[in-house]
């Protein structure tokens, strides 16, 4: 099966699972909004009437738009507040194993924005910034609230529709109720039971500490007392070199906020690397829920509003309009990273699909998901507000990363996030309508509703507001010195990196070209160098010792020598059983009695003996059976120190050819070192071209390449030698 097939077995899985539940789950949002009589209002009544009581609200009392608005912006503000709070105090607060510091004033302000408006930014790193409770109290928590008020918004926008002369459109308090209760916590439960069984971890342990196989040789900036980093006369960071095997395993209720994350399209992740995180998404099926889960609801709330205003055509035509623009936004996002980079192949590099390799453009992706399985996902974050990443977008193609910044700034309507997809639709609609009804003369209607002057300027502030936003702070972020200094790549692909913020931040979506710093203006934040591991000792030129160590020391070898000899006892054993048997019986004692002419003590003593001359041929039969058996193993002894012996003998031959390859790229690259500057120095006296130096600089690139290349490959020959002899178990 080629990968074009495999993307579209994908997509067509994902998208047929989440329209097959558009109808039924549409259907069930509907009633819930409605207040209607369904089997979850019965289980779940007690409940919701609790928290009317606590919040001391009326859930019948509809309130005007005005009053909805102020709802809507207090219940927020409040909710961002008590995010702030926690991440202020978490010091002095429980569920913090880590005793994690309190986290600074505006990285606090920052995301308690970020989570409150359904945006999720993160300038921080989840796993060594944010305790438990913070995760879970403030984070997980307005993950939902987020995401009911996006779907409460959509909802009094459809009553707007469906209601005449009305001025009343619902109740903020009884709408985000219903919608966390009866929508979002049940699915939410559902996904995160199945993510545990893929693998993603749910507990409220400390990290851990694992030991790993090699060790890791690293430059670390020196800090003072403070923490702060040492810096030279020239203001460059002091570093020292250390070397660990020790590695940090992070904890954490991981699936629970995992699950909302992705159907709440949130995306802000428990750990830095988000969905590429083994803790988040360890495996293909986690990989599949997790896209379903991002398109589930928006999908669904087209049917809730086809419902909801008597026609569900009109829902239908939403989804259809939906899912042609992200097909052919997905599909352009695959085909361009599956072709990979033209300029890894003037450089000899293979980047075709093989049984061996995925093929295409695999920087910033992880293996477990191929290039089919980072595009879908990256194109269904950012086709919704969701903002969850499985891989780096900053290392896409340039068509590969066209199509999540221009799917934000569509306006995130491809379906968009939840209640924010529908609601963001319904406005071009009405802004379609209001074109059409010009072009042929007639008075622009929808749904019964005449659009008019009014309606109209309404929806330009909407669609015109975002692009302003977004334009504005990108032009101030590339003609300040503060907006630039968080750019790690200078050029095109630098105003790329800003203007996808601006973007995410301007359209509620929180994914990042990773390059820029989420703080901008963090430029002097510590970096770190890591240094090459020495190369391995040369392989020996005799075989002899080689193959001594692997007959000695592999431990297949050493458990068929000890099968051999186990083998062989036994049939010594099972031969004995033919020699005779001896056996001697005493007794001595006292009569009591006494009697004239009788001795009171006696003795007596008896030899048995046993010659087996006849059993059925038994013994027979079963010392022929044991020493056969015998015989195999020394005969499988022999075979596999046979073939440990040739193993050995071509993992030793590779090895040397390995070394040997390594010192033609060796002095190959120094030839080329040596040409680079003899062109720079024939340049610089005007006796060459530019044409000549470039030349000169692109045959150091690729002898640099082989160089490495063939470091690699040594070091794996090498760790195949000692795999072989039995060095490396």
């Amino acid at each position: 099966m080629d990968a074009a097939t495999k993307f579209a077995l994908l997509a067509v899985l994902i998208l047929g699972v989440v329209i097959a539940c558009a109808k039924p789950l549409g259907k069930y949002i509907a009633g819930v909004m409605e207040g209607r009589d369904t089997f979850a209002s019965r289980m779940g009544g007690p409940l919701e009437r609790l928290i009317y009581r606590m919040c001391g609200t009326d859930p019948s009392r509809e309130m005007s738009w005005s009053h909805y608005a102020i709802a809507l912006l207090s219940f927020n503000l409040l909710g961002a507040l008590v995010i702030y709070g926690l991440q202020r105090l978490q010091p002095w607060l429980p569920l913090n194993p880590q005793h994690l510091g309190a986290v600074s004033a505006d990285s606090s302000f920052n995301t308690a924005v970020a989570f409150t408006t359904n945006t999720d930014w993160q300038g921080y790193s989840g796993e060594s910034t944010m305790s438990y409770l913070t995760q879970m109290a403030g984070l997980a928590v307005q993950n939902y609230l987020s995401a009911a008020t996006g779907l409460a918004v959509a909802v009094v926008l459809i009553r707007g529709f469906i209601r005449h002369n009305a001025d009343r459109i619902g109740n903020f308090w009884a709408d985000v109720t219903r919608a966390s209760l009866y929508l979002l916590l049940p699915l939410s439960i559902v996904l995160a039971i199945a993510l545990v069984s893929q693998g993603v971890i749910q507990n409220f342990d400390s990290y851990k500490e694992a030991t790993t196989i090699e060790k890791l040789t690293f430059d670390n900036p020196k800090t003072d007392a403070d923490g702060n980093a040492i810096k030279d006369d020239k203001g460059n960071a002091v570093t020292e070199s250390v070397t660990t095997q020790a590695q940090t395993l992070p904890m954490g209720p991981v699936a629970s906020q995992e699950s909302i994350k992705e159907l709440g399209t949130n995306g802000g992740g428990f750990f830095n690397a988000n969905s590429a995180h083994p803790y988040e998404n360890p495996t293909t099926l986690s990989n599949v829920l997790e896209i379903a889960a991002i398109f589930l609801i928006p999908f669904a709330l087209t049917y809730t509003f086809g419902r909801m205003v008597g026609d569900t055509r009109q829902g239908w035509a939403l989804m259809a309009a939906m899912l042609v623009l992200f097909a052919a936004l997905a599909t352009t996002a695959y085909v361009s990273e599956q072709k990979g980079n033209p300029s890894f192949a003037q450089n000899g590099v293979d980047s075709q699909a093989t049984s061996m390799q995925p093929g295409g453009n695999m920087e910033g992706k992880e293996t477990r998901f191929g290039v089919a399985a980072s595009a879908l996902f990256a194109a269904a974050t950012t086709a919704t507000s969701c903002g969850a990443v499985n891989g780096m977008h900053d290392s896409m193609t340039p068509m590969g990363g066209f199509v999540p910044l221009f799917l934000m700034q569509l306006g995130e309507l491809t379906p968009g996030g939840v209640g924010t997809g529908i609601y963001t639709i319904l406005i071009f609609a009405i802004l379609g309508v209001f074109i059409a009804g010009l072009m042929i003369g007639r008075t622009p209607e929808y749904l019964g509703k005449k659009i008019e002057a009014r309606e109209m300027k309404l929806a330009s502030i909407f669609i015109l507001t975002t692009p302003t936003v977004v334009l504005a702070g990108t032009a101030i972020g590339v003609v300040t010195q503060a907006g630039v200094a968080g750019v790690a790549n200078p050029g095109a692909h630098g105003f790329s990196e800003i203007l996808y913020a601006f973007t995410s931040a301007g359209n509620n979506n929180g994914s990042a070209f990773a390059g820029l710093s989420a703080a901008l203006g963090q430029s002097d934040a510590p970096t770190y160098q890591l240094s090459e591991e020495p190369l391995p000792p040369a392989p020996p030129p005799d075989d002899r010792a080689v193959v001594a160590e692997a007959l000695r020391d592999r431990p297949d070898v050493v458990a068929e020598r000890l099968a051999r000899e186990s083998a062989a006892k036994f049939a010594d054993a099972e031969h004995a059983l033919w020699f005779p048997t001896v056996s001697a019986l005493g007794a001595a004692g006292v009569v009591p009695y006494q009697q004239a002419g009788l001795t009171n003590p006696y003795s007596a003593i008896g030899v048995n003996v046993s010659v087996p001359l006849t059993n059925g041929h038994l013994f027979a039969a079963r010392h022929s059976e044991a020493r056969l058996r015998a015989l195999g193993e020394e005969q499988h002894l022999r075979d596999l120190e046979n073939r440990v012996a040739r193993d050995v003998r071509v993992a030793l031959l590779d090895a040397q050819t390995g070394l040997q390859r390594l010192d033609l790229t060796g002095q190959l690259f120094d030839q080329a070192s040596q040409a680079q500057d003899l062109a720079e120095a024939r340049y610089n006296l005007g006796l060459s071209s530019i044409i000549e130096l470039s030349q000169a600089q692109l045959n150091k690139t690729r002898a640099e390449i082989e160089q490495a290349s063939a470091r690699y490959d040594y070091q794996a020959r090498i760790a195949a030698l000692r795999y072989q002899t039995g060095a490396l178990k």
